[in-house]
């Protein structure tokens, strides 16, 4: 009986999606656009208003905090670097953050997540958004590792940290009816290879605040950006490599980023805070970017066949040079499409 229920779903539940969303999605669509206008016009204020983010010393993060400093949000960063946490702030009391508080902690152990959340209250009494961006990537192929238990801090910064945070901040972010705002990545959806276990941590970000969405109810807004390549450290080649260890790689940068354009972290910075004050739920910037997720959706096999042949080549073994490496090198698109701090500077140290 239990068999023929199912058979009869397999036969009848496809064309009666496929013809529901014909007649569901304009006008739902229609409805969206609506509220986008009035996001834009009724955006929030987030004047006087407590903002935490991780990972602000460098990059997004560090856009993030000078973003929301000219809206007049007090700041509370966090990241490991102290000494550079404390020029951020110094920057952003300058661009109109009424008080900033620095707390050195690293995301993936509980104890320093707590503590962020703590301070935040004990310092201001409340907490409105939560900007869960700290993050770590690795670059190598799986079985190029060394020993892939060295690579659990992908996990911990990137998934976890934002899940202690998240966990942490949810009790005050109810009762501010706050946001959180997630920095995944286009790498969500995109199997880049060399990337694996970054990639995983991504997806599963973004699919852990999916599923928040639901359990928080309107009660705590939620932003999820998926970024493309942007001016950041990792950009930078700073990333977990086949050792295990972190270090500065822009070879291998060239070879995972290629031809494809890097936007400046303030542009995305601004887009991501624009996002989360009119409460939209997505974000991709590059706008452009989010091209990609319907090739992942309509062409996987095409989608694939690019990537193995860009980045792998045709011998099934990883190229001493990839095509990826050679397109950047002999066209001399860096100079145009990497922004200066990118192939230039040379990332923060811890």
């Amino acid at each position: 009986m239990l068999e023929l229920i199912h058979a009869f779903l397999n036969l009848t539940l496809p064309p009666i999606t496929y013809f529901s969303l014909m007649l569901f999605l304009p006008p739902f669509q229609i409805f969206k656009f609506f509220l986008s206008v009035l996001g834009a016009l009724f955006a929030e204020d987030v004047a006087g208003k407590v903002v935490v983010i991780t990972g602000a010393s460098s990059g997004i993060g560090e856009s993030l905090a000078y973003e929301y400093a000219k809206r007049g949000a007090c700041l509370v960063l966090a990241a490991r670097r102290e000494r550079s946490l404390q020029e951020v702030a110094d920057t952003a009391r300058y661009l109109g953050s009424p008080e900033v508080v620095v707390v050195r902690a690293d995301v993936s152990k509980v104890d320093d997540c707590r503590r962020v959340v703590d301070q935040t209250m004990n310092h201001f009494g409340r907490l409105d958004h939560l900007v869960n961006n700290a993050g770590v990537t690795s670059v190598a192929l799986l079985e190029e590792v060394d020993d892939v238990t060295d690579f659990r801090a992908i996990m911990d910064v990137n998934f976890w940290g934002s899940v202690y945070m998240t966990r942490f901040a949810a009790p005050y972010l109810r009762h501010s009816r706050g946001r959180v705002v997630v920095l995944s990545s286009s790498a969500s959806w995109l199997p880049a290879p060399r990337m694996s276990l970054y990639n995983a941590s991504k997806a599963a970000m973004a699919q852990f605040f999916e599923t928040l969405r639901v359990e928080f109810g309107p009660e705590i807004g939620i932003t999820l950006v998926t970024p493309g390549f942007i001016e950041s450290e990792l950009t930078q080649g700073k990333f977990l490599t086949k050792g295990g260890r972190l270090e500065v790689d822009q070879d291998t940068r060239d070879v995972q980023v290629s031809v494809v354009p890097i936007e400046r972290a303030e542009s995305c910075a601004k887009a991501i805070v624009r996002s989360a004050v009119r409460g939209e739920r997505y974000r991709t910037e590059p706008r452009w970017f989010r091209m990609t997720y319907l090739w992942k959706i309509f062409c996987p096999e095409v989608l694939d066949w690019m990537y193995r042949m860009l980045y792998i080549g045709k011998s099934g073994y990883a190229d001493a040079e990839p095509l990826s490496k050679k397109l950047v090198d002999y066209t001399g698109a860096k100079s145009l499409l990497y922004p200066e701090s990118v192939y230039v500077a040379q990332p923060k140290r811890d």
